[in-house]
């Protein structure tokens, strides 16, 4: 019975096993993959990232070699803990915290131990590394900048996190991404295509040579160069006009919408975030709330636009047909309405539309927004009227650009006003202040930059975009189709002469540069914020749009500057420095660019509270000098 017992027990165990070869030879419908084959190893060969040359074909970014000490924690071996971290040059807990945090992310997976291996020591550790088993090293490049400007337009690149692999499959533990800038707007474009080796492993766990002869491995695919809008000579000396200042300066050619120069103050060097220091650097740069270096003022910061919005109210004064540039309003050092009165500068009065622009008159334009506003049946359709007309030019959106940060700005509907006084609760005088651009309107510099390109080019504009050329690509048609206003072409020219006598007899007069027709518009911006919940004046802030020149425009260009006191002051010799330096090459008014490099506003920012630019909310973003550590301007430029 014993021995019939054990024969059938035999006979089942071989029908079962005969049946399950049959089944995974014969009727299993589920393809072998290689790459969930434990037995076989998988070793990845990075690509070379793409170089990045600006608009003059100016090498900006290349690579250079980089090594990673990984490990599979699954294969990791009785080794002399002692020897390998003095071959690495860290401690044992160090160590130790490391293997721990590979094997929670998993003990089979490579994941890195030690980045950016010092070429001396990958020398030394190379010999050696036989004596350790479960370790490996491997190559890779990382990025080498050939310049130390436009940190915040070029980006750079850093380890992945959970969520870029939960994200995307092709990432995995160490891998490298673009973390800001065009790294990370053109990520798939520069990172190319990872290769792979399969090894084939022994019994003993050990290689013995390419899987198949190498039929199933793959080359790596080099990532694309490309060519960025940036001229990098232009973008240089903005952030040399910019030092010991705030603020951002973008500067759009208006035939293309190809962005020339986009400073953001205060800066940092790009080199300062690769390689092994990458971290700490990074740390000590984020952490500094005052300055905020890793902030994109050009992009992010949104500010009331002040009097350059003037000149959009006078196109849409114009389009609604409520005045003519001929038609005068008189000025008694400001515009009265109620027991109120909005102030404005000494000046010649009555104003028309040419003489309001360059004077900048508060009253003429308070009375073409009212008329405005006020040609409607209602002060709500006539504000949404109003606000669709803003819009055209780009304002209160995010432009659909390439960019990897922006904001949006703020244009204020009948919906706004609703919400804060209630329905039909409300008149033209409540919000008269977006008459001069100080109301419930914010804008970026990168949209007041695209504003004085679509006025240059009398109605139409390209998106604001960073890509040029694309190695072996065309770009997208949105950057190549032009975006047209709701203002018909006729009405730009009276508005484009304002700008021009800006220039020639106005509030920049003082500011022109010769052999080049200049048409500007000054802004002073009001810079308020709420200090123990009181409403608070702070120094203004200094704002300028231009474009050059008058026609056929090469350039447009906006500049803030924070705490600059008023428009042609700070902003207005750097916008016209700026465009004398695209267009000439070359520095004639070599006093204005004196007087900027000499004259500092840190005295400014050193006061107790300072403006800071306005967030979504329109409220200030306020900070204590007394936080600020005086360390972190040892690696801010």
């Amino acid at each position: 019975m014993r021995k019939l017992l054990l024969f059938s027990t035999i006979i089942i165990v071989g029908i079962i096993f005969i049946a399950r070869l049959f089944y995974l030879q014969v009727y299993n419908k589920d393809r072998y993959n290689i790459h969930k084959d434990n037995a076989i190893k998988k070793v990845f060969v990075y690509p070379k990232r793409g170089y990045v040359y600006d608009r003059n074909g100016d090498l900006l970014v290349a690579n250079q070699s980089s090594y990673d000490v990984m490990v599979i924690p699954s294969k990791v071996k009785p080794l002399d803990t002692l020897e390998f971290c003095n071959l690495l040059k860290i401690d044992t807990s160090e160590f130790k915290k490391k293997l721990r945090k590979a094997r929670v992310y998993s003990p089979w997976l490579p994941s890195p131990l030690l980045k950016h291996l010092a070429k001396e020591d990958y020398a030394a550790l190379q010999e050696k590394m036989r004596k350790f088993e479960g370790f490996y090293i491997q190559k890779r490049a990382i990025r080498s900048y050939q310049t130390t400007i436009g940190a915040n337009v070029l980006g750079d690149i850093g380890e992945v996190n959970e969520f870029n692999i939960n994200k995307d499959s092709y990432y995995q533990m160490g891998d490298l991404i673009g973390k800001q800038g065009i790294e990370i707007s053109y990520e798939k474009t520069l990172r190319g295509q990872k290769g792979i080796k399969f090894i084939q492993k022994d019994y003993l766990n050990r290689d013995i040579g390419p899987y198949k002869e190498g039929l199933n491995d793959t080359l790596p695919v080099p990532g694309k160069d490309i060519t960025i809008t940036i001229d990098s000579k232009l973008q240089e000396y903005g952030e040399l006009l910019m030092q010991n200042k705030r603020g951002g300066i973008v500067a759009i050619e208006p035939s293309t919408g190809e962005i020339l120069a986009m400073i953001s103050a205060p800066t940092y060097n790009p080199n300062l975030l690769v390689g092994r220091e990458r971290s700490k650097n990074f740390t000590v740069l984020y952490n500094d709330t005052i300055a905020r270096p890793l902030y994109d003022r050009g992009l992010q910061a949104m500010y009331p636009p002040g009097s350059p919005f003037k000149t959009l109210n006078a196109l849409i004064g114009l389009q609604e047909g409520v005045v003519n540039p001929n038609e005068k309003f008189s000025c008694s050092m400001g515009y009265r309405y109620g027991n109120r009165k909005m102030g404005c500068h000494a000046h010649r009065s009555p104003a028309n539309m040419n003489l309001g622009i360059y004077e900048s008159c508060n009253a003429y334009f308070a009375n073409v927004y009212r008329r405005v506003i006020d040609n409607f049946e209602t002060p709500g359709v006539g504000m949404d009227a109003w606000s669709e007309h803003v819009k055209s030019f780009g304002l209160g959106n995010y432009l659909n650009n390439d960019l990897s940060v922006g904001q949006p700005g703020k244009v204020p509907s009948s919906r706004t006003y609703n919400a804060a006084y209630g329905k039909s609760r409300w008149s033209t005088t409540y919000t008269l202040s977006n008459a001069i651009g100080q109301g419930e309107i914010l804008a970026t510099p990168i949209q007041l930059a695209n504003l004085s390109a679509a006025i240059a080019n009398r109605g139409h504009y390209f998106t604001p975009h960073i890509i040029k050329h694309i190695e072996n690509d065309t770009l997208p048609s949105n950057f190549t189709t032009a975006k047209h206003t709701t203002i018909d072409k006729t009405h730009f020219e009276p508005v484009v002469q304002g700008m021009r006598d800006v220039y020639t007899k106005g509030t920049a007069k003082y500011v022109q540069i010769p052999g080049i027709e200049i048409c500007g518009k000054t802004g002073t911006a009001e810079n308020y914020t709420k200090i123990n919940g009181k409403r608070t004046q702070l120094t203004d802030h200094s704002i300028f749009v231009a474009f050059a020149p008058m026609d056929n425009p090469k350039i447009a260009i906006a500049v803030f500057v924070e705490n600059g006191y008023w428009g042609s002051r700070f902003a207005g010799k750097i916008a016209s420095l700026m465009i004398e330096k695209y267009i000439k090459g070359d520095i004639t008014r070599t006093d204005l660019e004196t007087w900027i490099l000499n004259h500092t506003l840190e005295h400014e920012y050193d006061k107790p509270l300072s403006g800071q630019p306005f967030d979504i909310n329109g409220d200030a973003q306020i900070m204590l000098k007394s936080d600020y550590d005086k360390q972190h301007n040892s690696i801010l430029n």
